[in-house]
């Protein structure tokens, strides 16, 4: 329904004045989209440098610093860095805070004013209609709107957050895995040159007819599988190793990185976490995240009853002229009355949504819980695997090989019993390596479960060469 009120000059409403004054106070776009506390974050989480690079400047300083790092033997610390400074999806998500800024900004912008001119003729008289409207709703709701602006930036900063902090996880696990995939494949090779000496004497034995043809099949058979063994452990080496190029962005002459010779140390104790439970619930950034997006919905549950009767309202200035008589000046208000929505369903809907979120936030908590928990028992397990290969299966095989060459020495045993023994003390290794790979791996997940949702690892089929040569998977 439209209205027109005219009134003298003299009581013409301050609109420019006014929204002067809302202009005056309108938010900025940030020089940098709000990447410094993302930057910081990961300086403070990680002790890593993140840069989003903008500009030629950048690119170059980066490639300056990615080729520093690679020019030793790669290190865990050294692949998360070159991730987070070189990966191109890292760098293509960042500009999500450049539109999640703007969009904050925009909220904090009236809407143009709208004029509208008509000129009308009857007979020899002319009428020119001419007003100027502004969207009063816009100019109530602006701060409201640009709250829920800024809370959905900084929803978008922590999920960047988190994406930062995931990269971080997953390059540091692959490059576990390459690692443990790189030292297995060189205790395989080992084993299969047993094998194939172990055919080569068979080979022999029975050309001198001191063997038959089922021992020279079944040496043959070791040696076949070992060969096989090793085809598989190559496989998964170059997989792994493709994984972690990936992740750190890298083609062409730097992809041809080096590794160390084995993995790290096993700690000689696990850390002990009583009160993971509650580190988890207090630092992780889904739960934050699930918690502000609750508040943001009670917000807008609010706003919605607050505006459930007044769904359109504008205020325009009118100034009328016509060919035969003074100017009409005045203004009007348009308001859409409430007679058939009453906005009951906009609430409703608001209220539903709005529990939706609580319950979701409860899972996210619970989640979280559970997440933390099993990532941490997961982690002391892995310790004691590995703790166990170290100081009990491998120093007995070492033993058991000392003895079989005191023994051969004496010729108490022969040459086939003395590599069958070789390469089951090489399985053994390759076991270790394997439990030590799981723990590390298992580490990275428990860092991760404490900021976010983890990813688990999946167990990879890295071969392991048994006792009599044959290839079993871990």
């Amino acid at each position: 329904m439209r209205s027109s009120f005219p009134q003298p000059a003299r009581s013409r409403l301050p609109v420019a004045a006014l929204l002067t004054l809302i202009l005056s106070g309108c938010a900025t776009l940030s020089e940098d989209a709000g990447f410094a506390p993302l930057a910081q974050t990961a300086q403070s989480r990680l002790g890593k440098e993140l840069t989003w690079q903008r500009t030629d400047a950048d690119r170059s300083r980066v490639d300056r610093r990615v080729a520093e790092l690679l020019q030793q033997p790669l290190s865990a610390d050294d692949a998360v860095q070159i991730a987070l400074l070189n990966n191109p999806g890292l760098q293509a998500s960042f500009h999500e805070l450049g539109i999640a800024d703007a969009e904050r900004v925009q909220a904090g912008r009236l809407p143009n004013p709208g004029f509208t001119f008509g000129r009308f003729r009857q007979g020899s008289s002319a009428e020119i209609d001419r007003s100027l409207q502004f969207n009063l709703v816009s100019l109530l709701m602006l701060p409201t709107l640009q709250q829920l602006e800024s809370r959905r930036f900084e929803q978008t900063r922590g999920a960047l957050t988190l994406g930062v902090l995931a990269l971080a996880s997953q390059t540091r696990k692959a490059y576990i895995t390459a690692l443990a995939a790189d030292q297995t494949v060189r205790y395989t090779r080992q084993v299969q040159d047993a094998a194939e000496a172990g055919a080569e004497l068979a080979r022999r034995q029975a050309q001198a007819g001191n063997w038959n043809k089922l021992q020279q099949a079944r040496e043959q058979g070791f040696y076949a599988d070992a060969a096989l063994n090793l085809a598989r452990a190559e496989q998964a080496r170059n997989a792994a190793r493709e994984q972690l190029t990936r992740l750190m962005g890298l083609w062409g002459a730097p992809a041809q990185f080096r590794l160390p010779d084995r993995l790290p140390d096993l700690p000689k104790t696990p850390d002990d976490q009583p009160d993971i439970e509650q580190t988890a619930i207090d630092q992780r950034l889904d739960v934050q995240a699930a918690r502000a997006a609750t508040a943001q919905l009670a917000q807008n549950l609010g706003l919605t009853r607050a505006t459930r009767f007044v769904n359109v309202l504008e205020l325009g200035a009118v100034r009328n002229s016509y060919s035969d008589a003074s100017p009409q000046r005045g203004y009007e208000v348009t308001l859409e009355l409430p007679l058939f929505d009453w906005g009951e369903a906009r609430v409703a809907k608001a209220e539903a949504i709005y529990g939706q979120a609580m319950a979701r936030t409860a899972q996210t908590a619970i989640d979280a819980r559970s997440e933390v928990r099993a990532a941490y028992a997961a982690y002391r397990s892995s310790h004691d695997i590995a703790r166990h290969y170290r100081d009990e299966i491998v120093p007995l095989q070492r033993r058991i090989s000392e003895e079989n060459q005191l023994r051969y020495n004496g010729m108490l045993i022969g040459v086939f019993e003395l590599l069958a023994d070789a390469r089951s003390q090489i399985g053994s290794v390759n076991g270790y390596i394997e439990a030590l790979r799981d723990f590390w791996l298992a580490q990275a997940d428990l860092d991760m479960a404490l900021i976010g949702p983890p990813r688990p690892t999946a167990p990879s089929a890295m071969p392991t060469a048994t006792a009599d040569g044959g290839a079993a998977t871990h």
